[in-house]
């Protein structure tokens, strides 16, 4: 069966999808409103169904080579003891490596960005991806379930788990010193913070994520990557403040919006995925960490 892509739904059915993954509707008003688009056959349930996550084919599979995987605790300082993070490291390490924190989507630890941890690591990098939903017991294994618990976390402590994530990853022993990080979303807001948290952050690349309060944007330190989608209103919406403020900071940045592609564009276990823009996004931000964290 061919996979589909953004192109074959309607861009309202996008919308009301975006919406619903991001809490702005309920699933029960994401399939009411959809059934009025859903045509030939289809359901508003089997719209759902098909603009959901598949995982079957990773880029980096879990005993690749090239990379050494596991699963290590570090410790959180909000009083429920560590948060649980997947640590990928190239095999055969030789010498110090760059550090890259990845920070997750609204789901939590999920098969797709334990991928790109191992992406990373099989280009150079150390790399590590806490799970924000440790303490209400990690990914759950669906994504609907892993939605709904991200929801009930405290925002304030997680993004206190991921700089604390941040500060155990630069003391990594076979880390040369230099952190990066990347997130995706939600992840690509916590990107932006822990670049207005962290002075010793040495880069930062959010993918289509909110942007801080303009007052925060005179602490970042670190040169930024930012890739934005074309038709992701909802993020671009904020861009012209932050844009404004970072210039304003004399805040080194490069930020790229990919035309006529969805948020989640990098994503490619759902139809949003662009492969054009998601491998120009990718390689530059490879090229990006390997400039600024060598």
């Amino acid at each position: 069966m061919t996979r589909k892509t953004a192109a074959d739904f309607d861009p309202e059915v996008l919308k009301l999808f975006d919406q619903y993954v991001h809490g702005g509707i309920s699933r029960r008003e994401f399939l009411s409103s959809a059934s009025r688009y859903a045509v030939g056959g289809a359901t508003a349930a089997s719209l759902l169904t098909a603009l959901s996550p598949s995982f079957a084919a990773p880029v980096v599979e879990k005993d690749d080579k090239r990379i050494h995987a596991k699963f290590v605790d570090y410790p959180s300082p909000q009083g429920y003891g560590t948060v649980r993070g997947y640590l990928v490291t190239p095999a055969n390490v030789k010498g110090k490596l760059p550090l890259v924190l990845v920070v997750h989507e609204n789901r939590g630890l999920n098969p797709h960005i334990e991928d790109i941890a191992r992406r990373l690591a099989a280009d150079g990098f150390i790399a590590f991806a806490p799970d924000a939903l440790t303490p209400l017991g990690g990914y759950p294994g669906d994504e609907d379930k892993a939605r709904a618990e991200f929801a009930k976390l405290d925002p304030a402590k997680t993004r206190a788990d991921f700089v604390a994530a941040a500060k155990w990853l630069h003391g990594h022993p076979d880390g040369n010193g230099k952190l990066g990080v990347v997130g995706f979303c939600v992840g690509g807001g916590i990107a932006n913070y822990l670049a207005t948290q962290l002075p010793e952050l040495a880069a930062a690349v959010p993918f289509y994520g909110p942007q801080p309060a303009a007052s925060d944007v005179p602490r970042i330190k670190a040169p930024l990557l930012i890739h934005d989608a074309g038709n992701d209103q909802r993020i671009l919406a904020g861009w012209p403040a932050y844009e404004a403020a970072l210039k304003e900071a004399g805040v080194k940045y490069e930020h790229y919006t990919y035309p006529a592609v969805e948020h989640g564009f990098n994503n490619d276990t759902t139809p949003r995925y662009d492969a054009a823009a998601a491998k120009l996004a990718w390689q530059r931000t490879v090229d990006f960490f390997k400039s600024k964290l060598a």
